[in-house]
């Protein structure tokens, strides 16, 4: 009887040893950063946000979201009207690799996520590129793991907080934003 409690005590302990490893291997998004500072956990809840528009920019698909600051500053003009977005505004684009849908093979709709952008309007801690800073992470669906962008990409990401600045200096007349509020 005493050989089986210590078996069972044993087992326990094992099985609560692979609990632990398998929790502590799972990805907390939220955790990750980019050189510079700016982190994925800026951006909680961006799944939920407004969607600005969608677009698709060669072979994938693309939702751009914002947070209620943005989407404030939209309905108000911007960018349209020359005034700089405020401080805090935040937008999330979210690119798929497209697919057929199943039960309606003649609409296409997003497949495999392959990436998440973001930028964040803060004046003070990205002075030097524009007021905003960005982030890319890419995702692996195999592992349900996102990485920060790198070189190697396709398109090459730098991976520091102003990897964006370069591409969105095109619309520097735009307070740095490409993205135009769709129309509803």
């Amino acid at each position: 009887m005493k050989h089986k409690r210590i078996g069972l005590i044993v087992s326990a302990g094992v099985f609560l040893s692979v609990l632990t490893v398998l929790a502590l291997a799972a990805q907390d998004k939220y955790a990750l950063k980019v050189q510079g500072g700016l982190s994925f956990s800026e951006f909680r809840g961006y799944e939920a946000w407004q969607v600005v528009s969608i677009s698709q920019d060669g072979p994938l698909m693309a939702a751009t979201l914002a947070n209620p600051v943005m989407i404030k500053a939209y309905l108000a003009g911007f960018p349209g009207n020359g005034r700089p977005f405020p401080d805090g505004a935040k937008m999330a684009k979210i690119h798929w690799i497209p697919k057929k849908m199943e039960t309606f093979p003649a609409a296409t709709v997003p497949g495999t996520q392959h990436d998440v952008d973001f930028m964040v309007k803060d004046s003070k801690r990205f002075a030097d590129s524009g007021g905003w800073g960005y982030a890319v992470f890419e995702y692996d669906a195999a592992s349900d793991t996102f990485t920060p962008g790198t070189m190697a990409d396709k398109p090459p990401q730098g991976n520091d907080a102003k990897c964006g600045y370069a591409c969105h200096t095109k619309v520097m007349t735009r307070d740095y934003v490409f993205t135009e509020y769709g129309h509803r």
